[in-house]
């Protein structure tokens, strides 16, 4: 089967790992071509930014042109374009609870990648301290919440899951000094489990 997507990917995006993740899940992968970019809030990519005015990773070109970006949009469109069980519940509850769930793991991601841009990009004099501790916050108290689903989070591998790992794998990755498993032994034994499955063997950043 001929790619008919095309993916503007970096492996070590957080938020493209997801979509990688959902594509190694679901059997996807030789739907898509990949197109590798490298930026920054400071160095913007001139050719995503013509299909992305949002100069964000990922963005996924469609057979007719069109973009989609924001991984859950991405996430979205790609669970309706397989033939398996979807990793985000059509209807009721359930679609809720697992979306809320998602989203909450996005926030902690949202929370690291800035406080990775305050303290790697932003020259040292011109630091906020008291910003980067609310983003902390914003992590501990997610944290906190994923310590107490961790045994709802063991039912399924779907929308909730692959954005867990994956903002759990980004903190390991870009914060190794956080030690969030002191805290949360069951989400720990959780994600300790969820770690050898293929799909994120696959996608593990390097540096």
């Amino acid at each position: 089967m001929s790619a008919s997507l095309t993916l503007y990917h970096s492996p070590t995006s957080p938020y493209v790992r997801k979509v990688m993740v959902l594509l190694h899940e679901t059997g996807q992968l030789d739907a898509v071509t990949l197109r590798g970019v490298q930026l920054s809030p400071v160095h913007p990519s001139t050719e995503l930014n013509e299909h992305n005015p949002a100069g964000k990773i990922p963005a996924l070109v469609l057979p007719d042109g069109s973009v989609l970006h924001d991984s859950r949009v991405i996430l979205d469109y790609l669970d309706h374009q397989h033939q398996g069980t979807p990793l985000i519940p059509r209807e009721g509850p359930a679609r809720w609870r697992r979306l809320t769930l998602a989203s909450l793991a996005d926030a902690m991601l949202d929370a690291a990648v800035l406080t990775r841009y305050e303290t790697f990009l932003r020259p040292e004099d011109k630091r906020w301290d008291d910003w980067v501790l609310g983003q902390f916050s914003k992590i501990d108290r997610s944290l906190e919440v994923f310590e107490q689903a961790s045994g709802e989070l063991e039912k399924h591998f779907d929308v909730a899951a692959i954005s867990l790992a994956c903002a759990l794998g980004y903190l390991d990755f870009r914060m190794p000094d956080l030690n969030w498993r002191r805290d949360c032994p069951r989400l720990a034994a959780w994600y300790s489990a969820v770690s050898l499955r293929p799909s994120l063997q696959a996608t593990t950043p390097t540096p």
